[in-house]
């Protein structure tokens, strides 16, 4: 074997373990509404396809709404989180922290509010999702517990 095959060869290796890497979200998939106390937050993810995910949320509460986009991608430097709340270019990237088989953390440090974004699956089958880090000195979380349900 030469030199330019072995660097295929790896090449090749690294991109198949980077592709599964994302593979491992598969079960974020889906649509996920949380209904508590008359405010509604829907979020529904696409994929993994390719190294993509995407998802938008929309939450309704006392007769208004807000919306966010959000993306995992996955590149080189491996997997990152963007978030784009109301549309607003450019995205807050987030860095992978943590990936199990049910549980995801992404960080930004630099970020405001918030650092790090957390989604996990429960026993239950119920998707959870966490915000948290520190807002005016203080540390601050908000979190929500979502059921599947037909988008």
């Amino acid at each position: 074997m030469n030199f330019r095959h072995l660097i295929c060869l790896l090449s090749l290796a690294c991109a198949a373990a980077h592709a599964q890497q994302i593979d491992k979200l598969a079960w974020l998939s889906g649509t996920w509404t949380e209904n508590k106390d008359g405010n509604v937050v829907q979020e529904t993810w696409l994929g993994p396809r390719g190294q993509t995910m995407v998802a938008a949320n929309l939450t309704t509460f006392a007769q208004r709404s807000s919306f966010e986009f959000l993306r995992i991608v996955e590149n080189s430097d491996g997997l990152a989180l963007l978030a784009s709340p109301g549309g607003r270019a450019p995205p807050t990237v987030y860095k992978l922290a943590e990936l199990s088989e049910r549980r995801v953390v992404f960080e930004n440090a630099a970020h405001d509010f918030p650092q790090r974004v957390l989604y996990w699956l429960d026993a239950q089958g119920a998707l959870n999702a966490r915000i948290e880090g520190q807002a005016g000195g203080r540390a601050r979380g908000i979190e929500w517990r979502f059921t599947k349900t037909a988008p």
